[in-house]
């Protein structure tokens, strides 16, 4: 079994609590509020900024093109293609795209993108592939079990949410697998816990980033007008 394969299997439990989660359910049935679409686009809008970053930190830690390709290619990807399911939810919930960018992050994400920016600083090539993969693990998984289960036509609000990430056949996580099955070949027995450490937290935040959406999750005190 590959080191991928085994990070999945051990992972397994969260991705079947990530496809119960309440908001991934609303995103099959259709029923979401618009408070918590609004939240989660706010939040994913930043997350995705982070995660550039983090592929320029990637590239900077890559000794071959190859590497430095794939990391390029994920930077237009994001900036790019991933636009099109945030419009997708942004016209459900009845705003303009434009108006939910600058956001301050919420707790949950805010940790988020610090434990994989902590891991890019800190960390190995093959570590930084361990805490990314779980994002575009997840979604595409999510998205193919949607495509299956809702089968969903275009009258579905969240038809182009779903067909964007079910319908993707050349998937980044094929890729990141396999760059990091080849790197844990040769990588020693810490260096793999340490990856597998990385991967299965991403997949713990991935939930709680569900969960921060669906909650509308803020930080505890309100800061406004100091009362006298």
């Amino acid at each position: 079994m590959s080191f991928s394969a085994e990070l999945r299997r051990e992972a397994d439990p969260i991705f079947e609590a990530i496809f119960e989660h309440p908001f991934v359910l609303g995103l099959a049935s259709g029923r979401l509020e618009k408070e918590q679409l609004i939240h989660y686009v706010k939040q994913d809008y930043e997350y995705l900024n982070a995660f550039i970053q983090i592929y320029g930190i990637a590239i900077s830690k890559c000794q071959n093109r190859k590497d430095m390709e794939m990391f390029h290619e994920q930077i237009s990807f994001v900036l790019d293609s991933e636009v099109h399911p945030h419009k997708n939810l942004c016209r459900a919930a009845g705003v303009e795209y434009e108006t939910l960018q600058g956001y301050p992050l919420a707790p949950s994400a805010h940790h988020y993108v610090r434990h994989m920016l902590t891991a890019a600083h800190e960390g190995t090539l093959g570590e930084i592939l361990a805490v990314l993969l779980p994002c575009p693990w997840t979604y595409w998984e999510i998205g193919k079990k949607l495509m299956k289960d809702v089968q969903p036509d275009p009258s579905h609000p969240f038809y182009d949410w779903i067909c964007f990430y079910g319908n993707r056949t050349d998937s980044i996580t094929t890729k990141f697998c396999a760059r990091l099955d080849e790197w844990a070949e040769t990588a020693g027995k810490a260096e793999k816990e340490k990856m597998k450490e990385l991967f299965l937290q991403s997949c713990q935040l991935e939930y709680g980033f569900w969960e921060m959406a669906y909650t509308v999750e803020d930080w505890p005190v309100e800061m406004g007008a100091v009362r006298r």
